[in-house]
């Protein structure tokens, strides 16, 4: 009999509970207490919506991030941290964001470095290291979560990161190699999955998704070293390897002294065979059947085509489960009750999928025909999407097969065009912006709710909006800022506000899924063809504009963004789809510069998340998603200056594609690294202009002057003086006018400082 069970579950909530809680907690509203009540009382929940499961994942639950988890768990916490007074809580959220609910009013500590996981929107905390750390264990909260799940009469698997992963995602701070400090972490691992034996744990899920990348013969023989050392141990170990396929590590995989393997069948199906012959008959194989990364249906009866020859091959040790945890996908479709009729047939959120592994499970041990209708009803989904005219547009097909190289160029070389836009603008050296969005206060929200309830009219909304948006430019115009931008008052997230006015897109009520901490987005279902009807944001730019004579920027999120930032559709390559996006966000480019607007900023946030794991495949995805950028971007004439930001990545790997991008201006998160983002320039000559973030918006502590300038001067030790912006590192949305108007004059009284310094 096959077993079911699942790698993970959406920790928020399905109606965001974690969020409201956590939020409510660092605000000092709750207590301590209540957060953690709250977040037990929604791992009850979760445990119930997996009752079905022959295994069901515990420790995936985490108050901000599974990676921090792991970092204490393992004691590994950042010097600064760990003498300062306060609970273990209070040392967590100050490593998460630079303070917890006791210190407010102060400038705690600086926050840990934050970046994606593998190739998803999740943000992790970077675990930090040098040649002298060393690690104790502490699995209080592992056994905290084990005890809760066995009280509730789950079968419990604990789930942690394996140990090469860890090092793997780890940072040195210094000039060491954090494999060089698997010796030492090793008996920690050891000594916690004996902790779990004596608590009950019969298996131990130990995640290893660095096994789908391209490593190097120190890192294959760290996975050996680690895993004959960690086999003398009592539990069984599921080594889950997901995001993707195994290629030249799969011998290396299937050969670990280790109780079973974990698959992703959806990224690496072909490689199902070949691993389900190598496994030694004592080795249970895992397969992610189901889509842990998107929400489309499972075509269930083409699975068990190709599952089926598995099952009988493999009978009992065959496991069935999602590609990966399903924290990348919304909780529950059933909450969804404005979704287009016929779309909503086409989906599957987090519970859902469980329904799904649990048709499956059936029909291999029981046979198709005990799932008879379930295969029926699933095939009429699959049929009506792929049928669907709405899906499928020829005109938007047509305009994507025209698409000539000339699309792509400005009309001048860099060197030419920022003569031109230099005296167009007349700004001075170190010119000050923001990257686009204002707070979004309760009133914003509240407006923004009642329009969409329809209790208020388009003409109020409106009015409420435009008020918002003086309120921010009169700010800006106050602080002295250059370049000004309208707030994006009207803006519910940067990517679902295109979406919603795009053709070929559909939108979900409660489909949050978690992208750090207690941030959460929405990301809109890009299901068919995307085309224009008509203009997004030049209204709102125009009227901005007409309140001010400073330079109005534009604001746009950009093909690649609005691609990986959305759940994408799976029935034609990716590519196709980000040139469709090109096309319609080229169109209002044109459009805000028709209307007068010569400064206009196209976020590109998620370029480098869009990278493959393996670098051999990086650069066909480089080709066309530069290629996206250059087409929504190079319409305009010479005076025109195109800006671009990309936040929370390490993205000096592929420098000289984000140079072929050929934005007059990039803007970049470096105060959480301390400018080492900007290493990279000592040895490549970017050619254009450079914004480093100064202002750590995803934390509350608010930057002093000095520091700003400090930062600033770092960066002009690796670029000139005269190609360098001031610039937080990302949008305000999320933060607190109180926090930000101080925060913004430290910056201008940086910059200034910095121009009197340059005379």
């Amino acid at each position: 009999m096959a077993l079911i069970h699942n790698l993970g579950f959406p920790r928020i909530g399905a109606k965001r509970e974690l969020k409201f809680a956590q939020e409510a907690f660092w605000k000092g509203q709750s207590t301590e207490a209540e957060l953690l009540a709250t977040a037990k009382a929604l791992r009850e929940v979760n445990w119930q919506a997996q009752q079905s499961l022959d295994w069901v994942p515990v420790g995936d639950f985490s108050l901000y991030d599974q990676v921090l988890d792991m970092s204490f768990t393992l004691g590994n916490l950042p010097v600064r941290v760990a003498d300062l007074e306060g609970s273990a809580l209070d040392s967590y959220f100050r490593v998460a964001r630079g303070r917890s609910a006791n210190d407010s009013g102060c400038n705690c500590v600086h926050a840990g470095e934050m970046t994606k996981w593998f190739d998803t929107n999740y943000h992790y905390i970077v675990p930090e290291v040098t040649t002298k750390t060393r690690f104790s264990l502490n699995a209080d909260r592992l056994l905290e979560q084990l005890a809760e799940a066995q009280q509730a009469g789950v079968k419990a698997k604990p789930v942690i990161i394996g140990p090469v992963t860890y090092l793997w995602l780890s940072k040195a701070k210094d000039q060491s190699n954090p494999l060089e400090l698997l010796e030492h972490l090793l008996p920690i691992y050891s000594e916690l999955l004996e902790t779990l034996a004596d608590a009950g744990a019969e298996w131990v899920q130990i995640d290893e998704p660095v096994l789908v990348t391209e490593l190097d013969s120190h890192w294959r023989h760290g996975f050996e070293t680690a895993y004959h050392a960690l086999k003398a141990n009592r539990v069984k170990l599921l080594v889950a390897t997901y995001f993707g396929t195994l290629r030249e590590n799969l011998q290396l995989a299937c050969n670990l002294p280790v109780a079973g393997l974990h698959v992703d069948a959806v990224r690496g199906r072909s490689e199902i065979a070949q691993v389900a012959d190598w496994l030694t008959t004592n080795k249970v194989l895992s397969v992610g059947a189901i889509n842990g990364r998107n929400i489309w249906k499972t075509d269930l009866n083409a699975t068990l085509d190709w599952l089926e020859p598995i099952a009988q091959k493999l009978g009992d040790r065959l496991w069935l489960a999602p590609s990966c945890s399903l924290l990348h996908v919304p909780v529950d479709l059933d909450s969804e009750e404005n979704l287009d009729t016929d779309i909503r047939r086409w989906l599957a959120f987090a519970n859902q999928k469980l329904d799904e592994l649990e048709i499956l499970g059936k029909a291999i041990n029981n046979g198709r025909h005990t799932v008879a209708k379930q295969l029926a009803d699933n095939q009429d989904a699959i049929d009506s999407r792929r049928n669907s005219v709405r899906v499928h547009n020829p005109l938007v097909k047509s305009a994507v097969e025209n698409i000539t190289e000339a699309l792509g160029r400005r009309k001048s070389h860099y060197a030419e065009r920022i003569g031109k836009q230099r005296s167009h603008l007349n700004l001075p050296l170190y010119p000050t912006t923001t990257i686009g969005s204002f707070p979004q206060t309760p009133d914003i929200r509240k407006a923004r709710l009642a329009f969409k309830k329809q209790e208020i009219s388009a003409q109020d909304y409106h009015a409420k909006m435009k008020a918002e948006i003086e309120h921010a430019v009169r700010e800006q115009e106050k602080l002295g800022l250059d370049v000004l931008v309208h707030g994006e008052a009207e803006r519910n997230d940067m990517v679902e506000y295109f979406g919603e006015q795009l053709q070929g897109y559909a939108f979900s009520q409660y489909g949050w899924v978690q992208s750090y901490g207690s941030r959460c987005v929405k990301p809109p279902i890009l299901f068919g063809d995307i085309s224009r009807p008509e203009a997004m944001t030049v209204a709102w730019t125009q009227y901005a504009q007409s309140l001010t004579d400073k330079p109005m920027k534009g604001m746009l999120t950009g093909p690649v963004t609005i691609l990986n930032w959305s759940f994408v559709r799976d029935d034609q390559p990716r590519s196709q789809s980000c040139l469709q996006l090109a096309l319609a966000i080229r169109e209002e480019v044109q459009d805000l510069e028709a209307a007068g607007v010569n400064v206009i900023q196209i976020d590109e946030a998620a370029l480098r998340e869009g990278l493959p794991l393996r670098k051999s495949e990086w650069q066909t995805y480089l080709d066309w998603a530069v290629e996206s950028f250059r087409i929504t971007a190079n319409g305009v004439q010479d005076e025109t200056q195109i800006h671009t930001h990309m936040c929370y990545s390490e993205f000096n790997d592929i420098i000289e594609a984000i140079a072929h991008m050929d934005a007059d201006v990039i803007t970049i998160e470096t105060s959480r690294s301390d400018m080492e983002l900007l290493d990279v320039f000592e040895a490549f000559h970017y050619p254009n202009e450079i914004g480093p973030g100064v202002y750590d918006i995803h934390s509350p502590n608010i930057p002093t002057e000095e520091q700003a300038v400090k930062l600033m001067n770092k960066a002009a030790e690796r670029i000139p003086a005269e190609r360098l912006w001031v610039n937080p590192d990302c949008g305000l949305k999320t933060r607190q006018w109180e926090e930000v108007i101080p925060a913004l004059q430290n910056m201008v009284a940086a910059a200034k400082t910095l121009r009197a310094n340059a005379v």
